[in-house]
């Protein structure tokens, strides 16, 4: 940290003071490296696949100006053993997704799919980073919010729908900047089908209650049938909204007619994707999502009744959930970071590890200033128990009452209650992009992508950002519980490692 600065936010609390100043002994030499891009910044978070076929995994990510502003390094490839940009793309906006992978060009190498502002969505070659297709371009949209266009975010694959051989794109689309928070009036939000071949709409259903979306949706198998069923919300920072879950075979009828309505908040909507677990130890998959309002709700896969709830007063929260092993029984738990405040005034974050089983808190804390990162669980110390991994960021004051932003990487282990930083204290700020964790050369050691904008004085900044792969001397464990935003597979589902459950 700089020399400079006299003392820390009257915020700090004991926990992080304490985590400054530890020695770091996880990190290794390895293949280590660092990447800045100096006029961008991101929203997006990591997600990695071998696009150069070098047997090691290269990292994907989107990127951007501020809102409305062309880039030509919307969405990038770096050689994960180089940290060098294999590909880049342009966009029309930000790309704020998180890509998804599938080979539809038949050359063995994934490609991929990634959406943000101003209905982008495209597809993009793995291995050469060619456009495949736009869908602005293909569906010949001059102005998109002028033709009930919105935001993409992530999508998940579904059966194929067009009979090409290929599984296509399900995917949400809404909100509109352009309106005012308090004006209640806003264009509907939708979800999409699309053909992953060709970019075309092949349905399109407008959300049952007529409201706005800014959910990535979920899948679930559920029911006695064990059909796949949608889990999406509606809503947003200061609108109402409901949380449904409706079969995917209605919707490629294009009718959400169906939908049940599982949850609803009057003055917020719901956000953070939703992750399936099988909790109740009934086999089948249930359901977790976080409120915008500051509410954990888990729900019966099967009957779709809450099992139980966790509420934060004074918080919102923006950010899915981690799902570990931080208890001593063979149900996942769950750890969750929200915001204290109500928006557009978010400060200081809250912490909390809910067990799975009876949904009590069993750990609470307070690090960081407001980031809707999503946390990460994976054992790193061999002991059968996870430990979370979290982004905190943190704000320095110097004499002059001048701001400064830094951001690291914390772990927490609940066996012990001790909180261990793992990576550097960096310069700059961490909003949303939530770290990978796993090994990307098969060497059998932990391996850690992450980003921060590198701004030090502003956090809602686009003027740079700088990608880490921290190589680290941690063996990886025999499984990662919870390793990316969304889970491993990148779809919100956490598979149990006892498998027969």
């Amino acid at each position: 940290m700089q020399d400079h600065i006299t003392y820390l936010s009257a915020k700090l609390v004991p926990s992080i003071f304490f985590i400054l100043f530890m020695t770091n002994c996880f990190l290794g030499m390895g293949q280590s490296w660092e990447r800045d891009l100096p006029t961008v910044g991101t929203f997006s978070s990591p997600r990695l696949s071998d696009l150069n076929n070098d047997g090691v995994l290269d990292v994907v990510l989107g990127a951007g100006r501020e809102e409305f502003i062309a880039c030509d390094s919307a969405a990038f490839a770096l050689d994960g053993k180089s940290g060098k940009m294999l590909w880049n793309v342009s966009a029309s906006d930000q790309i704020f997704g998180s890509a998804a992978f599938l080979d539809i060009t038949g050359d063995q190498i994934n490609d991929v799919f990634i959406g943000g502002r101003s209905a982008e969505l495209m597809a993009i070659n793995g291995a050469s980073g060619q456009i495949i297709w736009s869908f602005a371009m293909v569906n010949d949209l001059k102005k998109p919010s002028k033709e009930g266009w919105f935001n993409f975010y992530n999508v998940q694959f579904v059966p194929d729908r067009d009979n090409d051989g290929l599984p296509d794109i399900l995917v949400s689309n809404g909100g509109d900047v352009l309106v005012e928070p308090s004006d209640p009036n806003r264009p509907p939000g939708h979800l999409v089908v699309i053909s992953t071949q060709d970019g075309s709409v092949l349905q399109r259903a407008q959300m049952p209650d007529g409201k706005e979306t800014y959910m990535s949706i979920g899948l679930i198998q559920s029911g006695n049938q064990g059909q796949s069923q949608i889990i999406y919300g509606t809503g947003g920072e200061t609108i109402g909204g409901n949380l449904f879950i409706c079969p995917l075979d209605d919707m490629a009828k294009g009718d959400l007619s169906s939908s049940l309505k599982l949850d609803s908040s009057h003055h917020k909507g719901f956000i953070g994707p939703s992750v399936t677990v099988d909790i109740n130890d009934d086999t089948h998959a249930d359901i977790l999502t976080n409120a915008v309002d500051g509410r954990l709700l888990a729900f019966d896969g099967l009957t779709l009744d809450k099992l139980w709830d966790v509420e934060l007063p004074n918080t919102e929260s923006y950010s899915s959930l981690a799902v570990g092993y931080f208890t001593d029984d063979n149900i996942p738990d769950f750890f969750l970071s929200y915001a204290q405040g109500i928006w557009p005034h978010l400060d200081w974050s809250i912490q909390k590890m809910v067990n799975g089983k009876t949904g009590q808190v069993e750990f609470t804390d307070s690090m960081g200033f407001y980031q809707n990162t999503s946390p990460l669980a994976v054992d790193l110390n061999g002991d059968g128990r996870d430990e979370v991994v979290l982004s905190i960021n943190l704000q320095e004051i110097d004499e002059l009452y001048r701001k400064f932003f830094y951001t690291m990487l914390v772990s927490i282990d609940f066996s012990t209650g001790q909180i261990e930083k793992i990576s550097d204290i960096f310069e700059g700020n961490n909003i949303s992009s939530t770290p990978w964790i796993g090994d990307m050369d098969q060497d059998g050691k932990i391996d850690i992508i992450y980003c921060h904008g590198t701004n030090s004085r502003q956090t809602y900044t686009f003027d740079g950002m700088r990608i880490h792969r921290i190589s680290t001397n941690i063996p990886m464990p025999e499984q990662i519980s919870w390793g990316a935003y969304q889970g491993n597979q990148y779809n919100g589902v956490f598979v149990r490692r006892d498998n027969d459950k």
